[in-house]
C-alpha cells in the first residue's frame, strides 16, 4: 500500500468514526458523549498524524509521527471496546471499526519497523 492509499484509508476510518460518534451523540447519555468524544479525537488523529509523517522533513520526525499514529489506533481499539462493554453500542456495529483500528496499528508499526531497520539515506 502506498502513502496515498494509506492517507485515504486513515481518512476513511476517521469518517466512519465521525458517523458512529454522531449516532452516539443522538443517544444522549453523558457516557456516550464523553466516550464518543475520546474516540473521535484519536480516530481523526491517526489520519492527521499519518499525513504529517508523509510530509516529515527527516527520518526522526517521520518515525515520531508514525508512533503517534500507532498509539492513536490502539487507543481507538480501547474506546471501541469500552463502548461495547458499557452497552452503549453493539459489538456487531463496531466489529469492523475495531478490526480496522487494529489493522492500521499493525500496518503503521510495520512501516516504522521497516524504516528503523533500513539504512538512512545519504
Amino acid at each position: 500500500m502506498d502513502k496515498e492509499e494509506m492517507m485515504k484509508r486513515t481518512a476513511h476510518f476517521g469518517l466512519r468514526v465521525v458517523n458512529l460518534c454522531l449516532a452516539l451523540e443522538q443517544e444522549g447519555s453523558m457516557s456516550a458523549r464523553v466516550l464518543g468524544k475520546q474516540l473521535l479525537r484519536c480516530a481523526t488523529s491517526i489520519g492527521a498524524n499519518y499525513r504529517a509523517a508523509c510530509h516529515a522533513g527527516n527520518r526522526a520526525d517521520f518515525l515520531a509521527k508514525l508512533k503517534i499514529c500507532e498509539q492513536e489506533a490502539d487507543e481507538c481499539e480501547y474506546w471501541l471496546e469500552l463502548l461495547v462493554q458499557a452497552d452503549l453500542v453493539s459489538e456487531v456495529k463496531v466489529r469492523n471499526l475495531r478490526a480496522e483500528a487494529h489493522e492500521l496499528a499493525c500496518i503503521i508499526a510495520a512501516a516504522a519497523k521497516a524504516t528503523r531497520t533500513t539504512a538512512p539515506s545519504s
